[in-house]
């Protein structure tokens, strides 16, 4: 679903015409942005939480070189769904089974498919 979209649903849900729904949509979204700029918690009961996020200076690597880096300190938003976006995506009846199925697909190591073209180019470079 795009913006657009939104607008779209928002304006017969609500009974608004298309410039109405984009002012509303507009203002909300200002409203989060202003909370996260200002390092608040928007919490939108039964829908989720938007948290403002530090993440510290850490090592890294350069994936090319091999090279230790430093990864610089950045802010970042995080999304955390609350109980009833869970629930409306993940069935009541397959959340009992999610958390097996979790623990299996973690335990089997897996190479990203950006690791995979990564190293194929590499051995393609070196060949």
């Amino acid at each position: 679903m795009r913006k657009s979209d939104l607008v779209n649903a928002i304006a017969v849900k609500a009974d608004l015409n298309k410039e109405q729904a984009q002012h509303v949509l507009d203002s909300i979204l200002e409203q989060i942005a202003d909370a996260m700029e200002r390092r608040d918690t928007v919490n939108l009961v039964g829908f989720g939480s938007f948290v403002a996020r530090h993440r510290g200076a850490r090592a890294g690597k350069n994936p090319q070189t091999g090279e230790a880096i430093t990864i610089g300190a950045s802010n970042t938003v995080a999304f955390r769904p609350g109980k009833g976006l869970r629930e409306a995506v993940l069935p009541l009846s397959e959340a009992a089974s999610a958390p097996t199925q979790a623990v299996q697909a973690t335990s089997t190591p897996r190479t990203s498919s950006r690791k995979k073209a990564s190293f194929a180019h590499q051995s393609s470079a070196h060949a």
